[in-house]
């Protein structure tokens, strides 16, 4: 018989239900453990023959998958999605990993895709830019509509730079509106200078990567379009076909802030491609 140990996890944020199977189907052991790095690879470690490990992708799924993929035979991360529960079945924690491992003993799991661990700084990198980004047009609106509310016509990005900002206050002639304006832009001047040093530290990060020499040669395409490419895509290996790839490719839309121009697919007819400028 085949000395093969398949562990079921269900993960929540303090503790992880883990349930182990024989190759047989049998259960040999189920304990609540908690979510830590050394209590984890304790329990793995106390476990004897190959070692196959599944649990359903979530927030801490990437960790996991890292902390366990050197110590085990295999790491199985799941697409929850695509394992529905039958009617009838119990939602209970431990059901829900005793059906995962035996899932995966039966080889009816759908697993997802986990990069390199290579890409996963630039990941991070990208994911901090996006939010600075967002959190700054976020105060640019608000200060668009403090202006609109007074029917002050405030189109384009002139309303936010620094440069004509008096200008622009003394439009408002309420003492307490104006000063709310001007918190406004006091809140949009920080998040300003975190993004330039996210977008330096993101930029740094994609020189390292394989690939953004050759995206940058696509019309349309700047170093961050490039950077962010590169993020989402980790690597063209994980599609298994063109279309799957480029659907992640089109996912990426353009940035408010950074004048990037979305690449748009040629016209029937176009004997150039849509658009020549670099943003980013």
């Amino acid at each position: 018989m085949s000395n093969d140990k398949y562990v079921g996890m269900d993960v929540h944020l303090a503790t992880i239900l883990v349930v182990v199977l024989d190759s047989a189907g049998k259960r040999v052991c189920e304990s609540v453990i908690e979510t830590k790095a050394s209590t984890i690879i304790e329990f793995i470690d106390g476990l004897r023959g190959a070692i196959h490990v599944v649990f359903e992708e979530g927030t801490q799924s990437a960790w996991l998958y890292d902390l366990l993929g050197p110590r085990v035979a295999e790491v199985v991360v799941c697409n929850p999605r695509k394992h529905e529960k039958v009617a009838g079945e119990n939602h209970a924690d431990r059901a829900d990993a005793l059906r995962l491992a035996n899932r995966l003993r039966l080889g009816e799991v759908k697993a997802v895709y986990k990069g390199e661990r290579g890409p996963r700084t630039l990941k991070e990198l990208v994911h901090c830019y996006d939010s600075l980004v967002r959190d700054q047009t976020r105060v640019m609106n608000r200060i668009r509509a403090v202006y609109r509310s007074r029917g002050i016509a405030c189109r384009g990005r002139g309303v936010s730079q620094a440069r004509g900002r008096e200008v622009w206050l003394g439009e408002l002639r309420e003492p307490g509106l104006r000063q709310r304006a001007e918190l406004l832009y006091r809140e949009l001047d920080g998040p300003r200078v975190l993004r330039r040093d996210a977008k330096h530290a993101m930029l740094t990060e994609a020189k390292r990567q394989g690939g953004r020499e050759v995206l940058q040669r696509v019309p349309a395409l700047g170093p961050v379009r490039a950077a962010q490419i590169l993020a989402a895509v980790g690597t063209p290996h994980r599609s298994r076909t063109k279309r799957q790839l480029r659907a992640v490719l089109w996912l990426r839309s353009r940035d408010p802030l950074d004048g990037a121009m979305p690449v748009r697919r040629r016209e029937a007819g176009e004997g150039a491609a849509a658009g020549d400028g670099r943003g980013g």
